[in-house]
């Protein structure tokens, strides 16, 4: 059983000291890995520019070894022998997983490359690299099953999802992807997610009321499930505090 942590790391900025950022960002994730089993690490969400997930997952294998660490890969922005190396990273510093996915429109006017996900998985695993880390694709949370021919085609070690946002998308979900794993991601409610709740088109008033029952729910169908709260680490981290599984 799985309870992982989404973290985003720090923005670059011009006017912001990155070090620091990268400091109180590491700080964070050694608290609350204390009430998590994982943390996945994401990649330029939206597009912004970021810390590297290889820099800082790095430092906290060095910082809590034993913390199973998954990231996130974008190929929208790669060519396939920067997605070599990044994946080759991964291997080298002890990351457990892959989340191979296409990524937000970069920020910065940086031309897609053309890579697909479930094409990217098929290579790499035609290289063996399964057998270093297991490699992930993304799924929406309500998808049309008989368009997902090529992403189950090519046999990635499971899913994982967009925020769910009941308990029957995740039964669903486990229901026709039986020979994979997959992870729901969850969404943390407060106010602070608010915007967030919002451009997932979530009524976070009645969301917050089935929150801890879709948590639970979900992990028990699956065992293993991801939590984001990307503007509320304070909120999450003493919800976790108060919560068993």
């Amino acid at each position: 059983m799985t309870i992982r942590y989404e973290a985003n790391p720090p923005k670059i900025l011009p006017d912001v000291d990155t070090d620091q950022s990268i400091k109180k960002f590491i700080e964070r994730i050694k608290d609350i890995s204390k009430k998590c089993d994982a943390i996945h690490l994401t990649e330029n969400v939206l597009g912004f520019q970021r810390v590297s997930p290889l820099e800082v997952g790095k430092i906290i294998k060095k910082e809590i070894p034993d913390l199973p660490i998954t990231v996130s890969l974008r190929v929208r922005d790669k060519s396939e022998e920067e997605i070599s190396e990044f994946v080759e990273n991964c291997i080298n510093i002890g990351f457990s997983g892959i989340l191979v996915l296409m990524g937000d429109p970069s920020q910065t006017g940086k031309t897609d490359s053309g890579q697909i996900p479930s094409l990217t998985v098929k290579k790499l695993k035609e290289k063996n690299v399964d057998s270093k880390i297991d490699l992930y694709l993304s799924v929406s949370n309500k998808p049309n099953f008989s368009k997902l021919g090529k992403k189950k085609d090519a046999k990635p070690k499971g899913f994982m999802t967009q925020v769910v946002q009941n308990v029957e998308q995740v039964q669903t979900l486990a229901d026709n992807l039986k020979e994979f794993s997959v992870i729901p991601i969850i969404l943390f409610p407060s106010q602070k997610n608010e915007k967030s709740a919002e451009f997932l088109d979530l009524d976070l008033e009645s969301y917050s009321q089935e929150f801890e029952e879709l948590l639970k729910k979900a992990h028990e169908i699956t065992g293993d499930v991801l939590l984001t709260s990307p503007n509320d680490f304070t909120g999450l981290n003493e919800f976790l505090s108060k919560t068993s599984f």
